[in-house]
């Protein structure tokens, strides 16, 4: 089959699929019985959807940019991808799976609500297998697996990398799969944020929004903003409490991220849009976008994504908007942004982080 990346990259070294993945596939294919129903949790590309597609899977994907890989990798092999079941990590769970196969995230929180779904698909005698390079093992894969599982033991290693295998279904764990952050706006007011397992930035605010946040000042003609890449939606709430008539629209890749967000807004002025590109909107639309974006995704550091939705951002402000970001100092995002408007301005900086106004279209 072929299997590519999407979104697609420069990088040659970057590959679709793992050898993680092939052991999988590798397991499954030389067992006498053979599963007759599979879920497929957190498939980066599809590699494991598209060499499963015969059992008709249930996949299950947070972000958009994995739907359609998938999708597209489906396509590109000519498989019909509706004959699949398709879920988001939160949806509900109407039928049950002899085997889950899961590809571990870097995030363990993320890990654990995953497992927290595969334990709810599976029926009683079901079973789960966790895909992982072995650079990435953590003990906490372990002592989390137990919390979901009777049996949790370890392949031998293959390529470098190694399956973990999980029987025997423990009674469900009673776990929200929230956690809570406390957190003081610079107009001072002190909230409880709450975000989904997995969220980016696991029990703090990410110290660069507070950074992009301490020197946000708001102009009273910006009346419609995005918040882009928002996360669990602090940055979406400061602009909400400084001016609650504020038409916000908060767009992310991860389900689970707007999800999060959802819980932290009053929703009356807020939209919410589940996607990876800024194509659905209108050309000069927004007075303000603002944005900690991401430069990582996983395990995986990839800029790629970040600089390609510079240049959606100017698509989508007014001739008079502008773009304020925050960013880690080492990856000198002047350069890019300086391709795609006129002027660029360092806010302010410290030793880690630099907020830019950008505005003017090149």
């Amino acid at each position: 089959m072929e299997i590519k990346r999407y979104p697609p990259t420069s990088n040659r070294s970057l590959r679709a699929w793992s050898a993680a993945d092939e052991y999988v596939l590798s397991e499954i294919n030389k067992r006498e019985v053979r599963p007759e129903r599979i879920a497929i949790l957190n498939d980066r590309f599809g590699y494991v959807s598209c060499h499963l597609s015969e059992y008709h899977p249930i996949i299950v994907t947070d972000r958009k940019s994995q739907e359609k890989s998938i999708r597209k990798n489906f396509e590109r092999n000519g498989l019909d991808p509706d004959n699949c079941s398709w879920l988001k990590p939160l949806d509900p769970i109407s039928e049950t799976v002899d085997l889950c196969i899961i590809s571990i995230p870097k995030s363990m929180d993320r890990f654990k609500l995953y497992l927290h779904q595969a334990h709810q698909l599976l029926s009683d005698t079901g079973e789960a297998i966790g895909t992982f390079m072995t650079r990435y093992f953590t003990p906490k894969m372990l002592e989390i697996s137990e919390e979901y599982f009777e049996e949790v033991n370890q392949s031998l290693a293959r390529k470098k990398s190694r399956l973990l295998l999980l029987k025997g279904k423990q009674k469900s764990p009673s776990d929200t799969l929230i956690e809570q952050i406390p957190y003081q706006f610079p107009t001072g007011e002190t909230e409880t944020l709450r975000q989904y397992y997995g969220v980016f930035s696991s029990g703090v605010i990410d110290y660069a929004t507070q950074f992009l946040l301490a020197n946000l000042k708001l102009r009273e003609n910006e009346t419609k903003v995005m918040d882009l890449g928002t996360g669990n939606g602090v940055i979406a709430r400061a602009v909400q409490l400084s001016n609650p008539k504020t038409e916000l629209h908060l767009t992310d890749d991860s389900f689970l991220a707007l999800e999060s967000a959802k819980l932290n807004l009053e929703t009356e002025m807020c939209h919410f849009h589940w996607s990876d590109t800024l194509d659905h909107f209108a050309e000069k639309e927004f007075d303000l976008v603002l944005s900690n974006p991401p430069f990582h995704l996983g395990h995986e550091i990839n800029i790629e994504v970040t600089t390609r939705l510079f240049g959606e951002v100017k698509g989508v402000l007014k001739d008079d908007g502008r773009f304020v970001s925050v960013s880690n100092n080492h990856l000198n995002y002047k350069t890019h942004l300086e391709k795609h408007f006129s002027v660029v301005q360092v806010i302010a900086k410290n030793d880690k982080f630099t907020v830019y106004e950008s505005r003017g279209v090149r």
